[in-house]
């Protein structure tokens, strides 16, 4: 089961049971778990005729009780206060209640004692504290990203609410794939070593019994790392399509904002891009830019072709006939106008920014050894994620049999060479694939230790994963080891996004006297 699949699993369950016309109350974090699994047509089908906020629908006192009130939220301390107040003036007909993850008992008590109205049908726990962006990426949307960095400076209420967040996703990601894991964490990474222990206390001692599923013959694993093992790979340009269109515009929960790019029919100032909903981003959005350029041109002519059968149409049953035929013509003249304009797009700003004279020059320092160049922050990326700070050998230059090889792929020429890089990631995964991966660099928390080649791995990137790197879990899944992986992390990450952590945590740095 892939993580798409178990979030919209969930979310079927929850409406498909409840019969009648439905609102679906959700908070900031929800909307975007809901958001990238479920399109809106879908939800109609569901009879849900309204999505609000739970703290706008607070402010409104318009009685609705023919409505049915579906709640999905994040088990917080903030939104059983939004329910309590909702419960004690029901404005609905009917509350059916679903949660993210865990509810406390003090919680579950609190929305019990203010259901005097005994309009609350249902109170359930859906795992699915998670954005799945992608069948085997997710992503937990983390604002303050950079505490990371320097979890000793961090105000210690703060950093605990970081790493309760993270921990939270993982335990949801276990608990929708019904699985407890042998857990490991990059040893020189305190943040990471923190995160792990925490998520063994978590689901071998507060909740064993939640996950107590049937044993499988290996443990999945769990494998925390830190971003800072590989600072390279979110400083680099992308060239396949959907790491490219992050890199250069922005994806926000599978959707590209494009109202401050130029100037697009408001049908297309935001446009989705998922895997899930559109299948030519599905086939291509590992592709290099070029490949992407040719794929759509056909796009455009088989549509074309489409396009001229209309202009034969001359009667009812003609049109009726056409529409038999052609299910997906609508469907596909919007999927040729986005990807047309997303293409345009960044062959403009790749002209603009001289691109691949920029991305030459970061690829030859990433893949042949140099010094990182982002102004006056290499000194503070050096403090934060020098060699000190990594486990992995980030250039491949460790010992003299790598340099051997660099020089001789540097001779021999690259099929590409603006996709020559490979994340630290890929590596990270030939070792487990290998049972090579070192117990002195990733430790095993607690006695939990596992024997053998593992089936699932989950890796989780404190600090961020990129698209680069979901694109290497999705290829190597595709070669069908044996192994199946899956990537996660406190967010996505572009250049933009990276440096600005950077910044943050220099601010954040300066002002506790950190360097």
């Amino acid at each position: 089961m892939v993580l798409v699949s178990a979030v919209r699993d969930y979310l079927s369950r929850m409406l498909q049971d409840i019969s009648g016309m439905k609102v679906l109350i959700l908070d900031s974090h929800t909307v975007s778990i809901v958001s990238v699994a479920y399109s809106q047509s879908e939800l109609l089908q569901k009879e849900v005729f309204l999505v609000e906020l739970v703290d706008s629908i607070s402010k409104s006192r318009e009685s609705m009780s023919h409505l049915k009130a579906v709640y999905f939220l994040a088990p917080t301390s903030e939104n059983i206060q939004y329910l309590r107040r909702h419960l004690v003036a029901p404005r609905f007909g009917e509350y059916h209640l679903f949660f993210s993850n865990i509810l406390k008992d003090t919680q579950i008590h609190i929305l019990a004692d203010s259901d005097e109205h005994e309009v609350v049908q249902q109170l359930q726990e859906l795992y699915a504290d998670f954005v799945a962006t992608d069948p085997y990426h997710f992503t937990l949307n983390m604002p303050s990203n950079h505490m990371y960095m320097l979890p000793a400076v961090v105000d210690h209420s703060n950093l605990q609410r970081f790493c309760d967040r993270v921990v939270d996703g993982i335990a949801a990601v276990f608990l929708a794939l019904k699985r407890r894991p042998v857990i490991r964490y990059q040893r020189t990474s305190d943040i990471a070593k923190r995160i792990a222990q925490e998520t063994a206390k978590l689901t071998y001692q507060q909740e064993s019994g939640l996950f107590d599923f049937r044993r499988t013959e290996i443990s999945p694993l769990l494998l925390v790392i830190d971003r800072r093992d590989d600072p390279v790979t979110p400083l680099l340009n992308q060239w396949t399509y959907q790491a490219m269109v992050h890199e250069l515009i922005g994806i926000q929960d599978n959707k590209v904002d494009l109202r401050n790019i130029g100037k697009f029919p408001k049908d297309q100032q935001e446009v989705v891009l998922s895997s899930e909903q559109d299948a030519f981003f599905k086939k291509n959005m590992y592709e290099n830019f070029g490949d992407i350029g040719m794929n759509i041109k056909q796009l455009v002519d088989e549509f074309q072709q489409i396009s001229k059968s209309n202009q034969n149409i001359q009667t009812i049953e003609d049109m009726a006939k056409f529409v038999d035929n052609y299910p997906e013509y609508r469907k596909m003249h919007g999927n040729v106008s986005k990807h047309v304009a997303l293409v345009t797009e960044m062959s403009k700003l790749v002209e603009e920014r001289k691109l691949m004279l920029v991305s030459q020059t970061e690829q030859e320092l990433a893949c042949n050894g140099g010094q990182l160049a982002a102004f006056e922050l290499v000194q503070f990326l050096l403090k934060q994620a020098g060699v000190d700070k990594r486990t992995g050998d980030l250039f491949g230059n460790r010992d003299f049999l790598n340099i051997a090889r660099n020089m001789a792929r540097g001779l021999k020429g690259v099929e590409n060479v603006y996709t020559q890089h490979q994340p630290l990631l890929f590596q990270t995964m030939e070792s487990i694939s290998k049972g090579r991966l070192r117990v002195v660099d990733y430790p095993f928390v607690g006695n939990h230790f596992q024997q053998g080649r593992p089936q699932e791995v989950v890796i989780v990137i404190v600090g961020g994963t990129t698209y680069e790197e979901s694109r290497c879990v999705a290829l190597q899944n595709a070669m069908n080891a044996g192994i199946r992986f899956i990537l996660g992390g406190s967010v996505i990450l572009n250049s933009k996004r990276f440096l600005k952590d950077l910044e943050e945590a220099q601010r954040l740095a300066r002002t506790s006297n950190a360097i």
